[in-house]
């Protein structure tokens, strides 16, 4: 199983980004997906949760801000990020943990700046 990020950029206080995240392999139900963040000299820290069934749980700095969602047909998560604040600066991660597997994505980087 492979995940590959891709929708990171450069972006203005206040603005919005789309991160998506596409699988490769076979993905068994159930399952979850989430994207975590990395901003420099810290821990990854999870942003966001969404399980095959549906639900989601979010880091409360991105709640009311960040929508995750996913498509189950095609094994892809998006989170759409709007509100964008210069502490959403990182490296952002997809992960996929499946029957026990946990698999990481290659992170795509968000920088918030004016």
């Amino acid at each position: 199983v492979q995940l590959q990020a891709s929708g990171g950029g450069l972006v203005q206080p206040g603005g919005s980004l789309r991160l998506s995240c596409a699988t490769s392999g076979s993905i068994f139900n159930p399952n979850v997906m989430s994207w975590y963040r990395q901003a420099p000299g810290k821990q990854r820290d999870m942003v966001a949760v969404i399980t095959s069934g549906g639900s989601t749980n979010y880091a409360d700095s991105v709640k009311g801000r960040f929508t995750v969602s996913r498509d189950n047909a095609k094994n892809t998560v998006d989170l759409q990020m709007h509100s964008l604040k210069p502490e959403d600066t990182a490296v952002y991660y997809c992960k996929l943990i499946s029957r026990g597997y946990i698999y990481w994505g290659q992170g795509t980087q968000v920088t918030v700046s004016s």
